[in-house]
């Protein structure tokens, strides 16, 4: 009879605690070794995370009459790269690719905002196959207050399953920049990723 499947015979038919102390233990110890592996790497890959597409960010200007936005239509653009960078390395959601999409957002943006067009969020979404969709957007209230707001809606329901809001002093690229993180350090501490 061959050794592996004497080996086998053995184990199915009397048991862990019939096999030799030193083999049982490297058995043992096979054994947590796969587990522990698979364990990290399923969330190493984002298996299990939901599917996010982040739409462009939009400017609502309350002083377009009196200090009309010049470098913050720039800065949407690099907000909206950062939170999808920060999304994905901290593994809150699994962030999908918005340019399949491209034409029907420019499509949607030529008629209104997209935090406004009534649903037209979740028929992009729905193309690109992403569970959720992030809608966000800066209010200029004036050069020195401004807020960021993002809301994560539900592709299949329209539900909304997060709002954040952080309210920025100043109007500089940093101040973006923190504001961003902020957003997303507050989604971490309170364990609201993967909705």
């Amino acid at each position: 009879m061959n050794s592996n499947l004497l080996v086998t015979h053995v184990f199915v038919t009397k048991g862990l605690s019939s096999i030799a102390p030193a083999a049982r233990r490297r058995l043992v110890f096979s054994a947590m070794l796969c587990a522990v592996l698979w364990i990290f790497h399923a969330p190493a890959h984002g298996a299990g995370l939901k599917s996010i597409a982040i739409l462009d960010f939009d400017l609502v200007d309350d002083q377009r009459e009196l200090a009309p936005a010049t470098v913050e239509y720039q800065r949407l653009g690099v907000i909206r790269d950062q939170l999808q960078r920060e999304l994905a390395e901290r593994q809150l959601y699994r962030v999908v690719d918005v340019g399949p999409a491209s034409e029907l957002i420019r499509k949607y943006q030529s008629e209104t905002q997209l935090r406004a067009c009534n649903g037209c969020e979740l028929d992009i979404a729905r193309l690109l196959h992403a569970d959720r969709v992030l809608i966000g957007w800066v209010q200029k209230v004036s050069n020195l207050i401004l807020n960021i707001n993002v809301r994560i809606e539900d592709t299949a329901t329209g539900e909304v399953l997060l709002t954040k809001h952080v309210d920025m002093r100043g109007n500089t690229d940093e101040t973006w920049r923190r504001g961003g993180s902020f957003v997303i350090r507050s989604m971490v501490e309170k364990s609201q990723g993967n909705r």
